[in-house]
């Protein structure tokens, strides 16, 4: 008996010893990665000289701000490294460049930039603020993808490589209907929702696409792509029905390089070898070599922006992007963005503050949250205004709609004003596994709202009643914000999405204008001037032990990988596991996919 709990003792203490060696090398692993990173963050040998070259890179994914260093585990494990690019870091390195006399040109160089149209377009007007310094714009591609050459279209010359193309094709998007796949797991969902175009549940639901989802996603991709095509036939001095033809006649796209040579959608054909030659040349450089290059993201370490945080006149600038989640630190927590609205708010430096909102919604509980926290910053007399980027829909207009002023962008995606319920029910997907779970209850109502049990008629009644509510809530809130009659906001909420220059038209936005403009418009209301008053929040702050939260897999991906069998793939197994997990209440504008 002794020797079996000596044995026992010394099993415990041998599988602690490996646990904890184990998690010893995940922490080095981890900590030389960051640490990895962050040197070479810190090892650029960028230089400025006489005649250089700033050179705005469209490549990998533009956010709205540079992120804290951070992990991600999930692309770790799906093998992509990506590279992240902060729309606020190029807007403000153009501004840098246009008056740095060291700089004599821009150069747009076209690699196949991730980005949505709202987020082109405020880059798009930054390249044309430069130009307005009388520098020339030059552009390249090997290939010209459809955001980049958006972009590129401003300049003063566009090359493209004889061996590439210039793919034009308009607005397509592609929504996932999961219906299928959740039934051959065994999980289905029950549903709660008011408004007509509240589409967020549909593809848990549905395996097609509803009318009113397709015709308000019919409307927002032609007003957006009207938008698009008007700016680049006008930049190309073109007729916008020569792109028409060009896309769906010619099928350009597919085409070589000389179709889009002689249709005037470049200006001449280059390869890479000769563009560095047009630079040397340009810049009077002895060598290719010589030519010095100025990233635009480096360019702007140098601006005035965002630059004092001990400024006693500040202009907070507020960043939410993302979901609004409850507890998730990549996303917009409310445990996290409340307190820090409450410090500016009794802050005495801080006198204005943009919100810079760039967000589809989510959690109810968490939109609320962030909203009376908003409240209790305006309930000091501070200026507060709002700036739209992407996405400002649904939560995204819940924690925006009672600002003093709400600036978007054109193509900026709003609205959806409206909640839902979802709820799903795995009892399906623990028969494949083997579970049979068995209830007791002291009351037929009483079991709470789980998962692995159906919900009850009563519940279910309830729950609808619950929606309505939180609804009706939502329109009061939109009504006294936006100073309208409740009649008046559920004409267009019924959870419609529309674009900015729509928003514009029907009162849920006041003026279509930059981030920039609604600095601006903050630091007049708080009678503030100079750029180095403007300072970003929340404040930087790099934390190993939040990086070593996200590299857990949960007993929901475990379930999920399990139901799916050996043939799944962890992007789904995690695109599954995000649905599984969001609560229940959700004022989330649906996913739209824009391909480009």
């Amino acid at each position: 008996m002794l020797k079996k709990f000596f044995s026992n003792l010394l099993s415990s203490f041998m599988g602690a010893w490996i646990a904890l060696m184990l998690f010893g090398v995940v922490v080095v692993i981890v900590i030389f990665a960051v640490l990895g990173k962050i040197g070479s963050m810190g090892g650029d040998t960028t230089k400025m000289k006489r005649h250089s070259v700033l050179t705005l890179n469209l490549e990998g994914t533009i956010v709205e701000t540079a992120p804290t260093v951070q992990m991600d585990f999930r692309s770790m494990l799906l093998n992509r490294e990506e590279n992240v690019q902060a729309l606020n870091d190029l807007v403000a390195g153009l501004r840098e460049g246009a008056d740095n006399k060291d700089i004599d040109c821009l150069y747009i160089r076209c690699n196949g930039a991730s980005a949505s149209p709202a987020t082109l377009h405020a880059l798009r007007d930054a390249v044309a603020e430069f130009k307005k310094s009388g520098k020339p714009v030059y552009a390249y591609g090997d290939g010209l993808a459809q955001g980049d050459y958006y972009v590129a279209t401003l300049a003063d010359s566009l090359f493209l490589n004889p061996q590439g193309s210039v793919d034009l094709h308009g607005i397509a998007g592609m929504t996932p209907y999961l219906k299928g796949l959740f039934d051959k797991i065994g999980v289905r969902f029950d549903v709660f929702k008011v408004g007509t175009f509240k589409s967020a549940v549909e593809p848990y639901i549905l395996t097609e696409m509803s009318e009113p989802a397709r015709a308000q996603l019919d409307t927002l991709y032609n007003n957006i792509w009207n938008l698009m095509r008007g700016d680049m036939a006008q930049a190309r001095k073109l007729k916008p029905h020569t792109i028409d033809s060009l896309i769906n006649r010619d099928i350009v796209m597919l085409r070589p390089a000389e179709v889009a040579l002689k249709n005037k959608l470049v200006d001449k054909l280059m390869t890479n070898r000769q563009v560095n030659d047009f630079f040397k040349d340009f810049t009077g450089a002895e060598e290719e070599k010589d030519v010095n290059y100025v990233d635009v993201s480096w360019m702007a370490g140098s601006s005035s922006y965002f630059s004092n945080p001990s400024s006693k006149n500040q202009v907070a600038v507020l960043y939410a992007e993302g979901e609004i989640a409850d507890g998730n630190p990549s996303q917009i927590d409310f445990q996290t963005i409340v307190p820090v609205i409450t410090e500016l708010a009794d802050n005495e430096d801080v006198k204005a503050m943009v919100l810079r909102v760039n967000s589809p919604g989510g959690s109810v509980f968490g939109s609320s949250e962030i909203a009376d926290a908003l409240a209790y910053f305006k309930s000091k007399k501070k200026p507060f205004v709002v700036s739209m980027g992407d996405y400002a829909a649904s939560g995204g207009y819940w924690i925006s709609c009672e600002a003093d002023s709400i600036y978007a962008d054109p193509m900026t995606i709003t609205g959806s004003i409206g909640i839902f319920g979802l709820i799903p029910n795995v009892d399906g997907l623990l028969v494949k596994i083997g579970v049979s779970p068995q209830y007791v209850s002291t009351y037929p109502n009483g079991f709470p709202l789980s998962p692995v049990k159906t919900l009850t008629a009563g519940q279910a009644a309830a729950m609808q009643q619950s929606i309505e509510r939180g609804y009706d809530m939502f329109i009061a809130r939109v009504a006294k914000g936006r100073k309208m009659k409740e009649e008046r906001v559920r004409q267009i909420a019924e959870g419609r999405v529309w674009d900015g220059a729509l928003a514009l038209k029907i009162g849920l936005v006041d003026r279509l204008a930059s981030l920039d403009d609604a600095i601006d418009t903050a630091a007049a209301m708080a009678d503030i001037s100079g750029n180095e008053n403007v300072v970003i929040y929340p404040r930087p702050d790099d934390d190993v032990w939040a990086v070593l939260n996200q590299m857990e897999l949960n007993a929901t991906q475990q379930l999920v990988a399990r139901a799916l069998g050996p043939q799944a793939d962890l992007k789904t197994v995690f695109m599954l596991t995000d649905i599984l997990n969001r609560k229940p209440v959700q004022a989330l504008a649906p996913v739209i996919y824009f391909n480009f």
